[in-house]
């Protein structure tokens, strides 16, 4: 059946992407004979739906799975779901809200229930999108960081580094975020330079002799300061140091302090009020003096009710607390001034509200802590084993610059706070007596056991989402049995992922997977950099500037992508605005671009380190590529079944007793080179160096030039010249659907159907998928540089040829005939006739010994040979084409007589370089001389 006139991706891509699936292609036979590839999808939030990070992460990487299958490796990549716990909790929350409601008027059962039927719906969506894009992951090996398998495991690993003594209870100082009211990680905090203030106070001495001034930039703590500390080298105030000061606002005295680790004299006044329980730095300076650690806020940052903190200020929010602070302050004549100040402000990444550092009651790992004898490292500390496997070099990041960040990073690493208060993510499996005893177990039967015939209740924190992802390397190959997948899969081959959790999920599953499986959890980390606009901006709703990777796929009408960004939004201003702002990006929506050409473009921007900056003008042009090699395909199956191709079978190209032509040599000489460049750059991870090599191999070579060129060989009444074109033109286009499949799965997988493989001449309906075809062999017995040389000459000619026609304006169909002047008329130039007649549209060629000397048609100047289009000529165009040649001419001979005059160039160029030169300057002037020569005869035909 003949391939239809132009490529169609929904109809292909929408059959494919079941049938795949439905012939378990994907799913891989575990089979020890053959090298294993076995890799872990990054776990999408079940959040909604899949972004652009998402599809640009997911395409490199099938890529790489689809190469290694096709080299016929073990090659299992295992799909999941993250349960993704402040994330999934604010979904709900926020549907929860426009219903005017709360978690808490529902109750924590009811609440996790919505959560349930949301995950399954969600992940439906994104499993749906992923099989949009072809991504071949093994949906056997499916799972959910919250399914019963995976929370067992989380259990057990809780437990057991309780009962090593690496996981402890503790009152801390943490980030709070007052929004989500739960502990927050350091990586989950957003520190931006705001303008602010800095609020100069005096605290009067006990004995009322005096004051001193201290400069802070949050007042509203003032009730909570258990001292004032100076350094010991300012004499300012070396003799206050031990005396009381009155606590403005407060009925209490706190102490003046030595402290000269953590003071800066030169800020502020040089003194510093210490508030042990909401500052880090004063955190440890008030564990070190042994002050009062006094808590002021309620979890959602209002100030606490209690008897040390005046009762004004009971309940106040922090802020409108701080105002009425400085009021009472002013007042009280203790505000000396207050002045402008660039201040840097946390804000919770997912919240956006400033941070609270409080003081609270969580669970942490000591990551620092020398692990006991019964582990693999013992003596070890989890930080130092994963800082030695990359010291080491036996885990390898990609581009290597990775190295000195995680290696300084995990240099510094504090104890890992993994509580969090919400109701959504696994719950901590500790419980609580009435004396407050802390039995951990793996259920409640265990706990109870331990705590005997007293009454226990649950810790109803639940763990940090990263700590269930921190084990996913072994908690889904069934650790601790040693099942066949946990035996095979670990050490994983490789993990794909963004460099914005490289800390939160890559180093963390590095410390937890080699603590408890001795092995480290991947061989290689590739590290990609974030999609952004095409102006390289963040995007974000708020920039209205999102792409949704399905409807670059599928297309979106105007009115309906209006309709998607505006759909979130109550503010009619804010609405007409994204209305205004997509109208103007999107006058027609967004085409159908297709899945292949929406991966081509991810892979082919997929730079080592560097950020994406996504532009549907590039998706536009890969479009045009697919349909580029739809045609070539449709060409070669016209062609190639049209003729009598039923004598000699394709394959046969490998045979050596075949007699190929140039050209044909030419191709498959290019192919080998183009082969060998493709797997090395696999081997390099440069994806972007794949895709370029494709895109030029196809279509600069095998289209814009052998297809042309087989046109005239297909004309041919030599039976051979047509079988072996036929050939040919099937083996290329063979291995390049060979080649490009893990690029461009869909239109790969439906060309090769259509047209391979044959048997005979015919298509053979006992078809199987390209995807589990071999991936082309290299046989570098077909590079053939004499044929290379020769398609080299013969592009000059043409294409000289073509650009002098194009100068001289020449319809491309008018034939003109073409003198050769050759000293040698050798049949190594007239092999290049057929050729050069038909792809420089000549009418006839003809070699004499000399041009005509009266003759006006333009000349092009080889090395030893002169070619003449006749044809009418303008003059004068003709003359500024040639005085245009000249002064390009000069240039060349002045900057190579420049190096050769230049004593440094002589002294250290090697002599090749001279050389080559010379020979520049000795032939750019014969082709100088030859032109001035031409220029000259037009002058003389003008003056005449």
């Amino acid at each position: 059946m003949e391939l239809i006139k132009s490529f169609e991706p929904n109809k292909i891509e929408n059959f494919w992407k079941k049938e795949w699936e439905k012939q378990k292609y994907f799913t891989a036979t575990i089979n020890s004979k053959n090298p294993f590839f076995v890799l872990q999808l990054p776990p999408p939030n079940i959040t909604g739906i899949l972004h652009m990070g998402h599809a640009f992460n997911q395409s490199i990487t099938d890529s790489l799975v689809r190469y290694h299958r096709m080299r016929k490796f073990n090659t299992i990549w295992i799909p999941g779901f993250d349960h993704a716990g402040i994330a999934t909790q604010m979904v709900i929350e926020r549907e929860l809200d426009i219903k005017k409601i709360t978690r808490k008027n529902i109750g924590r059962k009811k609440f996790i229930e919505k959560i349930l039927k949301w995950k399954e719906k969600s992940s439906s969506n994104i499993s749906n999108q992923m099989r949009q894009l072809g991504i071949s992951v093994d949906w056997s090996k499916e799972y959910f960081t919250m399914n019963e398998n995976t929370s067992n495991v989380v259990t057990e690993v809780f437990v057991k580094l309780f009962e090593q003594g690496l996981i402890y209870r503790g009152k801390r100082i943490v980030n709070w975020d007052p929004k989500l009211n739960t502990a927050i990680s350091d990586l989950e905090v957003i520190s931006q330079e705001e303008d602010g203030f800095i609020w100069y106070i005096r605290y009067p001495l006990a004995d009322k002799s005096d004051y001193i001034t201290i400069a802070t930039t949050r007042p509203e703590t003032i009730i909570g300061d258990a001292a004032v500390a100076v350094s010991k080298n300012d004499k300012r105030y070396t003799h206050l140091i031990g005396k009381l000061l009155k606590l403005p606002l407060c009925n209490r005295y706190i102490p003046i302090i030595e402290e000269n680790e953590y003071i800066d004299k030169t800020f502020g006044t040089g003194c510093m009020k210490i508030t042990p329980a909401h500052d880090f730095i004063d955190y440890i300076i008030g564990e070190k003096h042994n002050l009062p650690q006094i808590n002021i806020f309620t979890s959602d940052a209002k100030i606490i009710k209690k008897d040390i903190i005046p009762i004004a200020y009971h309940k106040l929010d922090r802020f409108i607390a701080r105002k009425k602070i400085i009021n009472d302050l002013n007042k009280m004549g203790l505000l000396e001034q207050i002045k402008s100040h660039k201040i840097l402000i946390p804000r919770g990444d997912r919240t956006g509200s400033i941070i609270e550092p409080m003081l609270t009651n969580q669970w942490f790992i000591a990551v620092n802590k020398p692990t006991p004898k019964e582990t693999y490292f013992s003596g070890k500390s989890i930080a130092e084993v994963a800082l030695e496997k990359i010291k080491n070099n036996e885990i390898e990041l990609i581009p290597k610059d990775w190295n000195n960040i995680y290696q300084k990073w995990l240099n510094n690493i504090q104890d890992w706070c993994i509580s969090r208060q919400l109701w959504w993510g696994h719950q901590i499996p500790a419980w609580y007596d009435e004396d407050g005893k802390i039995y951990v177990a793996r259920n409640e039967f265990d706990a109870q056991i331990q705590a005997g015939k007293k009454k226990i209740y649950r810790d109803e924190d639940v763990l940090d989402t990263w700590f269930s992802s921190s084990i996913l390397p072994f908690s889904i190959l069934g650790w601790p049995q040693k099942t066949q997948e946990y035996k095979f899969f670990i050490p994983y081959s490789i993990l794909i992922t963004g460099f914005d959790i490289l800390f939160f999920w890559v180093i963390r599953m590095i410390m937890m997977t080699t603590h408890f499986t001795g092995k480290i959890p991947f061989k290689k980390v590739y590290i990609h950099g974030l999609v952004r606009d095409s102006y390289g901006k963040k995007m974000s709703k708020s920039k209205n500037n999102i792409l949704d990777p399905i409807d670059v796929i599928n297309g979106i009408k105007l009115k309906d992508l209006i309709k998607k960004r505006t759909c979130a939004f109550k503010d009619l201003k804010k609405i007409d605005n994204i209305t205004q702002i997509t109208k103007k990006e999107f006058p027609n929506g967004i085409s159908a671009f297709g899945a292949d050409a929406l991966r081509f473009t991810f892979i082919s921007l997929s730079t080592l380190g560097r950020n994406i900056n996504f532009d549907l003008n590039r998706c536009q042009g890969y479009r045009n590529f697919c349909n580029k090699l739809w045609n070539a395909a449709r060409f070669v199956q016209i062609n190639v079944l049209s003729c009598n191709y039923n004598s000699i079978e394709y394959q046969n190209i490998n045979n050596e007793k075949i007699k190929l032509l140039k050209t044909d040599r030419w191709i498959i000489s290019l192919l080998q080179k183009t082969n060998v460049k493709i797997r090395k750059e696999f081997y390099n991870h440069r994806f972007d160096n794949i895709a370029s090599t494709i895109y030029k191999f196809i279509w600069y070579e095998y289209c814009d030039w052998y297809l042309e060129i087989a046109k005239i060989q297909l004309k041919s009444n030599d039976k051979y010249h047509k079988l072996n074109t036929c050939n040919t033109l099937l083996y290329v286009l063979e291995t390049l659907l060979r080649l490009a499949h893990p690029i461009i799965p869909f239109i790969t997988e439906a060309l090769w159907q259509k047209i391979f493989p044959l048997k005979n001449g015919k298509i053979n309906e006992k078809k199987k998928s390209i995807m589990i075809q071999e991936y082309p062999k290299i046989n570098l017995n077909k590079i053939d540089k004499k044929s290379e040389k020769w398609i080299k000459q013969l592009k000059m000619y043409v294409n000289a040829c073509r650009n002098l026609r194009g100068e001289m304006r020449l319809s491309p169909t008018l034939r003109i005939p073409l003198f050769i002047e050759s000293k040698n008329n050798d049949n190594y130039l007239i092999s290049f006739f057929p050729y050069l007649k038909e792809l420089a549209k000549l009418s006839n060629i003809k070699v004499i010994n000399t041009l005509p000397t009266n003759s006006i048609s333009p000349v092009i100047i080889f090395d030893n040979i002169k070619f003449m289009l006749i044809t009418k000529i303008n003059v004068k165009t003709e003359k500024k084409r040639i005085s245009k040649e000249i002064n390009k001419i000069n240039i060349i001979i002045n900057k190579a007589q420049k190096n050769l005059n230049n004593e440094f160039f002589m002294k250290k160029a090697p002599k090749k370089i001279i050389i080559k030169e010379q020979e520049r300057i000795n032939n750019f002037s014969t082709a100088l001389y030859k032109l001035k020569e031409q220029l000259l005869k037009f002058k003389n035909i003008s003056n005449n």
